[in-house]
């Protein structure tokens, strides 16, 4: 079972996804792509890591995302939060986007534990006006789109409601 969550920024989207995959038995994965550049994300990862409790073994992933599943035994359930900012992990980092996108999908495809995705829908607004921030977005939705494809489900969260599309 292969599950997206997306939705934006503050919409429940991850509190859903960890509520749907503590249904599954433990063992239970958190696979982090968040790096703490400064209090404020420091501050944040603390709050996920504690609204997640003991139950959760976590794997730190802010890049070498597609390693870090391949690795993780095949019993336990993984969520994997987020892949918006693993996408921004990897431009910051300088690596090459085609490459690491197209080994993540082919570890999606094969993987074999229950897993649950996050991600962020920033599509819906306004055109980005800097070439960068366009070619982000850009990925971001293609990334998006071709792990719905792999999914059974796929939900987009607003104000906290979830709306079942897959």
């Amino acid at each position: 079972m292969k599950t997206l969550v997306l939705g934006g920024v503050k919409s429940g989207k991850s509190r859903f996804a960890l509520e749907k995959a503590g249904l599954y038995p433990a063992p239970r994965t958190f696979v982090a792509t968040a790096e703490a550049f400064d209090d404020e994300m420091e501050a944040k990862i603390a709050a996920h890591r504690a609204e997640r409790g003991p139950g959760w073994q976590t794997v730190e992933a802010p890049v070498e995302l597609p390693r870090a599943l391949r690795e993780l035994p095949p019993s336990s359930v993984v969520l994997l939060d987020c892949l918006t900012v693993w996408l921004g992990n990897l431009l910051f980092h300088g690596k090459d986007l085609e490459a690491y996108v197209a080994e993540l999908l082919r570890v999606i495809r094969d993987f074999s534990a229950p897993l649950f995705m996050v991600s962020n829908e920033i599509g819906l607004g306004v055109l980005p006006g800097s070439a960068e921030t366009r070619r982000y977005a850009e990925a971001l939705g293609r990334l998006n789109r071709e792990v719905a494809r792999l999914c059974d489900e796929v939900y987009l969260l607003v104000a906290g409601c979830p709306l079942r599309l897959k």
